[in-house]
């Protein structure tokens, strides 16, 4: 089953907190919801499960109208960043509990949860009670406690924020997993985290301001970003102000190699580099500047270079010797690897 958003607008008061959201979840898709505290993503998800009502608007869940709908009666399996799980109960109790109030046979039910168990890899575990259990073993009870009522849609509240780095990659792994076992479920699935959305997502709907500033495929937001917003917000961005000169741009006195993609020449336009595609020393597109700090990340160094008041960074290949600070550096970009935002797109 699909979701689809239409025009859905949620107010708190005179607060509105979702603005006019137009989407559509394809049936199988997993749709991540990516923005800052306060962007609206949250309230997109809870106006799904039924949590919220619209203020204007509709939800539509496999082509259904379920904005009227209470939570129970949508077809949907939602799980939270707090997991939820029932302390005095086993894993095996916990994850019947959504089974046993829809009234599911007995034998059925024993059935469901041994299968939600299995895809979860928690059946060693199920006469555990929920304070025997890690926090990543935590979560996937929660996702196991989703899956068992067999949802057409599943939702996911920021589900590995209370992880840490290690839980979190091996989660996301078993997610992935997860929706290569359950190609039919669409997946709605809330982060702040660029990291989960470029990695588990078929496309991403990046939130701001309560609207919709952005949606395509991760690739697509990652490599060509239609707004400063999207550039700066998946992904990391070196974003330079720069005037437009025929086939070139300009920023302060130095002319750069760039696809101008039509935009008009003198218009003013702000040029976008990812930090990984930004090398040092001589090459085309080269910009001079002295060195502001240098950071190791184990296998890279990025190194900041203030460049005529602004900032780039370029992280390349861990260096035997770094450049020192305030010591005079090149860094270039290949002319492919540069992306010019227009005037006028930066607020989506």
């Amino acid at each position: 089953m699909g979701i689809r958003f239409d025009s859905v607008t949620v107010r708190y008061g005179d607060n509105t907190v979702l603005d006019s959201l137009d989407l559509t979840v394809e049936p199988g898709e997993v749709m991540a919801l990516l923005g800052p505290s306060g962007s609206g993503k949250t309230t997109a998800l809870r106006a799904v499960a039924g949590f919220v009502t619209p203020a204007a608007g509709r939800v539509l869940i496999g082509g259904r109208d379920v904005t009227a709908l209470p939570p129970h009666r949508r077809g949907i399996g939602m799980v939270v960043q707090q997991y939820a799980l029932f302390p005095h109960l086993r894993v095996e109790q916990n994850v019947a509990f959504g089974l046993k109030a829809r009234k599911v046979p007995r034998a059925r039910i024993a059935e469901r949860v041994s299968e939600a168990l299995r895809m979860t890899g928690m059946e060693r575990y199920a006469r555990r009670y929920p304070r025997e259990l890690s926090g990543g073993q935590q979560q996937r009870v929660a996702i196991a406690r989703a899956l068992a009522i067999r949802p057409g849609v599943l939702l996911l509240d920021e589900p590995l924020s209370a992880l840490d780095a290690q839980l979190r990659s091996g989660m996301l792994a078993e997610l992935a997993r997860l929706h290569r076992e359950l190609p039919d479920v669409s997946i709605l699935y809330v982060t702040h985290d660029q990291i989960e959305a470029l990695t588990l997502a078929d496309r991403i709907a990046v939130m701001d301001k309560a609207r919709l500033q952005d949606c395509g495929t991760p690739q697509d937001l990652y490599r060509r970003p239609r707004t400063e917003f999207t550039a700066s917000f998946v992904g990391n961005a070196n974003l330079l102000p720069v005037t437009v000169i025929g086939d070139a741009v300009r920023f302060g006195g130095t002319e750069l190699k760039v696809p101008v993609d039509g935009i008009a020449p003198g218009a003013a336009a702000t040029l976008c580099v990812r930090p990984h595609l930004v090398g040092l020393g001589e090459g085309p597109n080269a910009l001079r500047g002295t060195v502001a700090e240098v950071q190791w990340r184990g296998a890279t160094h990025r190194v900041f270079v203030d460049i005529d008041g602004h900032q780039i960074k370029a992280d390349v290949r861990e260096l035997r010797t770094p450049p020192a600070l305030g010591q005079q550096v090149a860094v270039h970009f290949a002319t492919q690897d540069a992306v010019l935002l227009g005037a006028g797109v930066a607020d989506g």
